[in-house]
């Protein structure tokens, strides 16, 4: 009885060692199975993931280049409007000045005529300063004579150009003539006048009233005061008495 329950164990010992050396026991092999699975499974939930992570970041990408393409665009369209305000402010320019030359020439056709009644000797030219339109005479004899006292008769005449270019072009004209540089040495004198009466204010403390001027001879002693520094220049009275007035500042 002994000797068939030990033949027994041993062949069940023998039976466990083969099936340890095979893989092991059913129970052990079902155990793997699983481990296995979960193994697979943990891949699978792996790749899954670094596949949405991969699609996020392209997701991500492509608005990147969204906002990046709608910044480039927005770029561009600014560039694009500043070009074009550029563009039309040289335009407008362009414009102005062509108006200007047009009203010159206008005038210088006037004028030759003029001169031509009045059988005056005189060179014509014109040119464009700041937003006006300048004509000059001379180098004739006698053209003191379409000046006259104190600038008067050039002062007509420049009125009567002004007329003969609005009628013209339909617009009011800012034209300047001059005529034997009355106006130029004029320009000169009174720049000349305005430095000396601003020093004189400077050093002595007390005001200055310059005699009754036109608008565009008031306009170039205030310029001449504005260079020198602790004074300052106003206007006072009424047309055509209007006259400028040198002040020292506190």
């Amino acid at each position: 009885m002994e000797c068939e329950m030990t033949a027994e164990t041993t062949a069940q010992d023998e039976q466990e060692i083969r099936d340890a050396a095979e893989g092991g026991s059913p129970e052990d092999a079902g155990v793997g199975a699983s481990a296995t699975s979960e193994v697979e499974t943990d891949v699978e939930s792996t790749d899954q993931a670094a596949g949405e992570r991969d699609d996020d970041d392209a997701d991500a990408g492509a608005s990147d280049e969204a906002d990046h393409s709608d910044a480039d665009d927005s770029d561009a369209d600014e560039l694009d409007a500043d070009d074009s305000e550029d563009d039309d402010s040289d335009a407008d320019d362009m414009d102005e000045e062509d108006r200007l030359v047009e009203e010159g020439e206008i005038a210088g056709d006037y004028l030759e005529q003029l001169l031509d009644v009045l059988d005056f000797d005189g060179d014509i030219d014109l040119d464009v300063d700041g937003d006006r339109a300048v004509v000059s005479i001379d180098g004739g004899d006698d053209l003191t004579k379409l000046v006259g006292r104190k600038g008067e008769v050039l002062d007509a005449l420049q009125e009567l150009t002004r007329l003969a270019v609005q009628q013209a072009t339909g617009d009011r004209s800012r034209l300047m003539l001059d005529i034997a540089r009355w106006r130029a040495d004029r320009r000169d004198r009174l720049a000349r006048l305005g430095t000396e009466v601003a020093e004189r204010v400077r050093a002595s403390g007390v005001r200055e009233e310059l005699d009754p001027m036109t608008p565009f001879e008031r306009k170039i002693v205030h310029d001449a005061v504005a260079a020198v520094d602790g004074v300052v220049s106003e206007s006072e009275g009424m047309e055509p008495k209007r006259r400028v007035v040198v002040l020292r500042t506190s």
